[in-house]
């Protein structure tokens, strides 16, 4: 008599290896789509957070200078004994202002002896409050990497712009506001830079007689070698910044991910004669 019931031997037959590996290939498509999702979503985070951070940093830098009438100076990536400092304080004297990392690079190499022309270096954190630093006290963007700081130094002083200037909380207020920063320049590229010009005005971003600070994040690649020669531009120790959209590495000038922002002349003089530093 039929039951109508198929053999036990085809009711479990289950799946091929054909079946298994169609299954497999999907599942690991969908995965691999999952994971590039997760993994674009966390570095837009982390780009969104180190914006935050050196949005913050320029608003300390401009309360410091409210509070002290003068811009702060820069913290050095390297030990240094006169005088004595603490990692993440600015490192200034009244004699000279500050003692940045201009006369040499970032890491203490010395590239060039003489004064120096623009006063580089770390962002001071302990001086203005900078919160998100790492174990060693230096203030760091989201992946970790030290954010940097430069601020003004006049290349041309004169009898009634004498220098220091804007780190100098008695000068800038006998000088006053005439006194104008001209020695930063922020370039659209590193491809034209001449000496001390973008080498056109359609290359320029901020001319050298507006910018007083610069803070920036050397972005997820940090200061090695993955960038391009526009990141390159920016850690030279030079007076001269490129500033950009992101780029990738197929790029003309190479990958780009730093971040930069700055404050200018006529904003730091507004805010110190809202507050009473100035005239």
């Amino acid at each position: 008599m039929r039951t109508g019931l198929k053999p036990a031997h085809r009711r479990g037959r289950g799946f091929s290896l054909v079946e298994l590996a169609v299954v497999i290939a999907i599942v690991a498509f969908l995965m691999g789509g999952l994971m590039y999702t997760l993994s674009a979503q966390t570095e837009q985070r982390s780009f969104e957070e180190t914006r935050r951070r050196l949005e913050l940093a320029r608003e300390l830098v401009l309360a410091f200078a409210i509070t002290n009438g003068r811009l702060p100076c820069p913290a050095r990536n390297i030990a240094t004994s006169s005088p004595v400092t603490v990692p993440g304080d600015e490192v200034v004297t009244t004699a000279t202002g500050c003692i940045g990392d201009a006369v040499t690079d970032y890491y203490g190499t010395i590239i060039s002896a003489g004064p120096p022309l623009v006063t580089g270096g770390l962002l001071p954190a302990r001086s203005i409050g900078f919160q998100q630093v790492d174990s060693a006290g230096f203030a760091v963007d989201a992946w970790g990497n030290r954010l940097r700081y430069v601020v003004a130094n006049l290349t041309t002083p004169s009898a009634t712009c004498p220098t220091p200037h804007f780190v100098n909380t008695v000068n800038l207020k006998q000088n006053g506001v005439g006194c104008q920063p001209n020695d930063l320049l922020i370039c659209k590229s590193a491809t034209g830079i001449t000496g001390t010009t973008c080498g056109s005005a359609a290359n320029q971003v901020m001319s050298t007689s507006l910018v007083v600070v610069i803070i920036y994040s050397t972005g997820k690649n940090g200061a090695g070698a993955a960038g391009g020669i526009d990141e390159s531009a920016n850690l030279n120790g030079d007076r001269i910044f490129v500033w950009h959209a992101p780029s990738p590495a197929s790029a003309a000038n190479g990958e780009f991910d730093d971040q930069l922002v700055w404050i200018t002349h006529g904003e730091l003089y507004g805010k110190l004669i809202a507050a009473g530093r100035l005239p």
